[in-house]
């Protein structure tokens, strides 16, 4: 049986600068355990902001946040911090990879600083994920030194580090050909299927969108469908 891992309860966001604007207007959605989301809609329609306010990387919206069934309204930056890296994976359009670092190193860095765990833990777990992603050769290289493709699916390998309860993409497969995209994609499918972790994923790609289970349709700052 599912239950909900991420609800949203009358969302709304506004900009002042340089005049008000309300960008997302009383928003209610909810993503279930091991659920595979994408939001779609055109350009400028909130899906975005929707995102990072639902990550918790963006603190001024008005209405409520639960994450496994509990609110997030209120908490302080260093506890929504720690919640954030515990709880919710991200991954962005571009990968943001320390080029100083190893590749093994970069996707280490969230648990290391989480500290549930030692470091040899975490480093055969790092070397797990990028062996799910198949980019365990590449472990000991340092991040400038593999593809595109391949340092996307770091990116993703560093996001599942800590087992997140939900992972989310903004436009995770926008920079890559569509080879790579496709094996994003099936990544994805494998970890919902496989982990019971869900994904909530904004994308412009019809064709990725209509692969997963349910697509959120956004327009105006609203869920129209």
């Amino acid at each position: 049986m599912t239950h909900s891992i991420l609800e949203a309860r009358g969302i709304r966001k506004k900009f002042f600068d340089p005049v008000e604007v309300e960008i997302l207007r009383g928003l209610d959605l909810s993503i279930q355990a091991g659920e595979f989301v994408s939001i779609m809609g055109k350009s400028g329609c909130g899906k975005s902001t929707l995102l990072y306010v639902l990550s918790t990387m963006d603190t001024q919206y008005e209405g409520d946040l639960l994450l496994a069934g509990q609110s997030l309204k209120g908490l302080k930056a260093a506890e929504l911090a720690r919640i954030r890296n515990q709880h919710i994976g991200f991954v962005f359009q571009f990968h943001y990879l320390l080029p100083e670092f190893s590749v093994l190193r970069n996707v280490m860095l969230p648990a290391l600083k989480l500290g549930l765990k030692s470091k040899e833990e975490i480093e055969h777990d790092a070397m797990e994920k990028l062996r799910l992603l198949d980019v365990d050769e590449q472990a000991l290289k340092r991040a400038t030194q593999i593809s595109g493709g391949q340092k996307q699916r770091v990116a993703i390998a560093r996001a599942l580090i800590n087992n997140p309860d939900i992972i989310m993409g903004d436009e995770p497969t926008g920079n890559l050909d569509s080879k790579n995209a496709q094996r994003v994609f099936d990544i994805f499918r494998e970890i919902t299927q496989t982990q019971q972790q869900s994904l909530l994923i904004v994308t412009h790609d019809t064709d990725f969108a209509q692969k997963t289970d349910r697509i959120i349709e956004m327009a105006d700052g609203m869920i129209i469908s």
